[in-house]
């Protein structure tokens, strides 16, 4: 019995893990700020270089696992241990670090880690390519990686043009520099990088459906399909139950089951009524019934007549003349 909970144990363990590498391979490096002279600020007033983590799965994330680094030396390393000692560990422990399902979170490059779990161990130089890595928890396998050039000016972010999307058709449009010029390169530290304020499939159905006569349609025929899935079920069912009550009845008449008799021995299925009156029989000539659970059976009984009770006494009397 031990060994087998034991085993059942490793079991989960070793699926819970799988499901976590597998939830990890969703986070991407969404935005980066090399220079950072008149941007955002940190927890401690102190404006830095930051890098944005995107969770661009629809499950939570959590990321207390994985190391970050701008050393493209851990390449060289084959050592596990060696690659971790040389990056930025997100530490365990903190609630901050399990990331909602498509949001957003910033790690300050100032190389300041005693401030708190989001100042990694490094910093970004500006005017050189800066070669930034995401990896799992076992410190070889690579999440994700990006190069931000050197002409990324001051104060401008190198992001994806969509959040956590790769153009794989025109893979030099995944990433773009953005700099607050126009309305479609705003710098969005923890938030999306293509801001949304309307639905363009709800504005699309306003549109072209300005009665609602197409959504009560809609709608209608929801309903009506979900009844008939309905009636559907509840059809089969009961085919179900007078199959096994015709099963039943065969083995208490013929002891036999119902596959191994003839069609004309097949029983008839017994009605609900015809049961009910049966049980009726039953309990009005041999006062007997089922015996059942959790069910209350009230039976009336003759009360003895005493002048407590009586209405009697409770009425005015006719006066005698």
């Amino acid at each position: 019995m031990k060994k087998k909970l034991f085993t059942l144990l490793l079991l989960v363990a070793a699926c819970a893990t799988v499901a976590s590498a597998q939830g990890r391979r969703g986070l991407r490096i969404n935005e980066i700020m090399v220079q950072n002279d008149s941007s955002v600020v940190d927890d401690y007033g102190c404006r830095s270089a930051w890098v944005e983590l995107f969770n661009s799965t629809y499950a939570p994330l959590e990321i207390s696992s994985v190391y970050i680094t701008n050393n493209k030396d851990v390449l060289n390393v084959s050592d596990p241990q060696e690659r971790k000692a040389m990056m930025y560990a997100v530490p365990l422990g903190d609630v901050n670090t399990r990331i909602p399902k498509r949001q957003h979170v910033i790690f300050w490059a100032d190389n300041q880690p005693t401030r708190g779990t989001f100042h990694m161990n490094f910093d970004i130089k500006a005017g050189q390519d800066n070669w930034i890595a995401v990896f799992d928890a076992n410190g070889l396998d690579i999440i994700d990686s990006i190069t931000v050039p050197a002409t990324v000016p001051a104060n401008a972010t190198y992001a994806r043009a969509f959040d956590g999307i790769d153009n794989e058709e025109n893979p030099d449009q995944t990433w773009e520099i953005r700099d607050n010029s126009t309305e479609s390169s705003y710098i969005t530290p923890s938030s999306n990088n293509v801001i949304k304020d309307t639905n363009s499939k709800v504005e699309q159905f306003a549109t072209q459906d300005k009665n609602g006569f197409a959504m009560t349609i809609m709608a209608m025929c929801i309903v009506f399909s979900a009844l008939l899935l309905l009636c559907i079920c509840f059809y089969i069912i009961s085919k179900i139950g007078e199959r096994v009550s015709k099963h039943n009845k065969a083995k208490s008449q013929h002891g036999a089951p119902l596959r191994d008799l003839p069609k004309d021995q097949h029983p008839d299925h017994d009605s609900g009524e015809e049961i009910a009156a049966i049980v009726m029989a039953l309990h009005e000539h041999l006062d007997t019934h089922d015996r059942e659970n959790t069910v209350l059976t009230i039976n009336k009984v003759k009360r003895a007549y005493s002048p407590w009770s009586s209405k009697i006494y409770g009425l005015r009397e006719t006066p005698r003349r």
